[in-house]
């Protein structure tokens, strides 16, 4: 768990204390700066809300890459849906930002939070934003997956850790009570010392009903992801092993097993729909 402090920059703008120079340095003084900075890289993604928007920008002292994510007037459904939720009537910004800090506080990595903004108008929100460090030295295991799976270099005891070590990562998440919703091998990154870190928390939620059911869909969506070239069926056993603790599969495994295989098949075909 990290120890920060966070000050208020203007009402509903907190920023970590460490930032505050690097930040007035940079005209970040006001949610109208936030919105109007563009002194960084733009990153676009494939089928982008309209009303999100990302940047990527640095900072002098600290020393450090920060990423920026935007939402402008975003739907009121989603909104609705966001509230329901998460159980309150919280903002974008406001969403990523304390499911960030509350999963690092249960022991899960994710990128250091720095800053969040929000504006409201008489019920829904009108913008907000949220800024993280930079995961040092880490990238996507989509498209960076240790050296022990590429076919010159496979290591098959180096891989069998790396498959283990990654179901205990999603295992200890899930035993939080929490689901992602989005856990593609997009959204988790792994660094050179070892660690696994999950991004991309804004659809993070902790369910009261229908647990199993957003189990079974962050599990799919691990198993999608995981290419064919480097996972085969007995990898993906292997995990599904350390994941449980378990040596044999049971009645209820199997069952289990099934749904993923069937939620896997749901996501092929909606990918296919929307030619992704």
């Amino acid at each position: 768990m990290r120890n920060q402090k966070f000050i208020k920059i203007e009402d509903s703008f907190i920023v970590d204390q460490d930032y505050r120079d690097a930040f007035t340095k940079l005209g970040l003084n006001s949610i109208d700066d936030v919105f109007s900075f563009s002194a960084g890289e733009t990153i676009s993604k494939k089928n982008l809300a309209a009303y999100r928007s990302r940047i990527k920008f640095e900072t002098n002292s600290p020393k450090q890459v920060l990423y920026l994510k935007r939402y402008d007037t975003p739907p009121v459904l989603l909104q609705l849906k966001n509230w329901f939720a998460q159980r309150a009537a919280k903002s974008c910004g406001r969403t990523d930002f304390e499911t960030s800090l509350e999963i690092d506080r249960l022991g899960i990595n994710t990128p250091k939070v720095i800053a969040f903004g929000e504006q409201k108008g008489l019920l829904f929100e009108k913008r907000s934003f949220f800024i993280a460090e930079n995961i040092p030295d880490a990238d996507a295991i989509e498209r960076k997956l240790p050296l022990c799976f590429y076919e010159l270099q496979i290591n098959k005891s180096e891989k069998k850790k790396f498959i283990e070590d990654a179901a205990a990562f999603i295992k200890k998440f899930h035993e939080t009570g929490f689901r992602h919703r989005d856990l593609y091998f997009s959204h988790i990154f792994y660094d050179g010392t070892g660690r696994f870190f999950l991004i991309d928390l804004s659809r993070v939620f902790r369910p009261l009903f229908l647990k199993q059911y957003y189990l079974v869909k962050d599990i799919a969506q691990l198993f999608y992801s995981a290419p064919a070239k480097s996972f085969s069926n007995t990898d993906r056993l292997r995990f599904y092993f350390a994941y449980t603790g378990r040596r044999s599969l049971t009645g209820k495994d199997k069952r289990f097993i099934m749904k993923v295989i069937k939620k896997v098949s749901r996501i092929a075909r909606h990918d296919k729909k929307h030619n992704r």
